[in-house]
């Protein structure tokens, strides 16, 4: 889930997350990175990410995503304390827990997605992995070069280094849970 959506996107921050803007500012800075090298990086508008740091727009998931993987970190590093929900143009998400685990943090994420509704993420880090179990409706995810399918009890996984995609073709909107494995980097 990441920088290029198909659909308008909606404000990724529904609830908490207030100073969002102010830990990017703040985990940019601390790498040394100027404004316009994680705009680069990112892919996303300078305007966009002064904006966000300033504190003067709200991110969509897709931007915050883009944000964290151009930063080589978690989605939850960004957001102190994490917000109970995120929504991007097709995917809406409520973290559950994150598990820092030795050299990995992990993030489970309730999810769902409305169907009829599709959604495309841009890479994450090199090393991510998504994970998702369905428990409801028909769910086509993964890399957008070779999407996967899965119904209720059902599971799949790919290396999320490439765009990839959510989208529920079927009658029935899809919950699910995802999980996201990040290899901390060395630094």
């Amino acid at each position: 889930m990441d920088a290029a959506s198909e659909g308008v996107a909606g404000p990724a921050l529904a609830e908490g997350a207030a100073d969002v803007g102010g830990r990017v500012r703040e985990l940019r800075e601390r790498r040394g990175m100027s404004l316009s090298e994680l705009a680069r990086r990112a892919a996303v508008g300078k305007a966009t990410l002064s904006g966000l740091e300033a504190g003067t727009r709200n991110p969509t998931l897709d931007t915050l995503q883009a944000v964290a993987a151009a930063l080589e970190l978690p989605l939850t590093a960004l957001l102190s304390p994490p917000p109970a929900t995120l929504s991007g143009a097709a995917v809406q998400i409520q973290l559950l827990r994150v598990f820092d685990d030795g050299p990995v943090t992990y993030e489970l994420y309730r999810m769902r997605v409305p169907t009829g509704l599709a959604q495309r993420s841009s890479a994450h880090q090199v090393g991510v992995t998504e994970h998702v179990t369905v428990f409801s409706g028909v769910l086509e995810t993964g890399p957008v070069d070779d999407p996967l399918r899965a119904g209720p009890g059902e599971y799949v996984e790919w290396a999320a280094d490439v765009p990839h995609t959510y989208a529920a073709p079927g009658p029935d909107d899809v919950l699910a849970s995802l999980l996201i494995r990040y290899p901390r980097v060395a630094r």
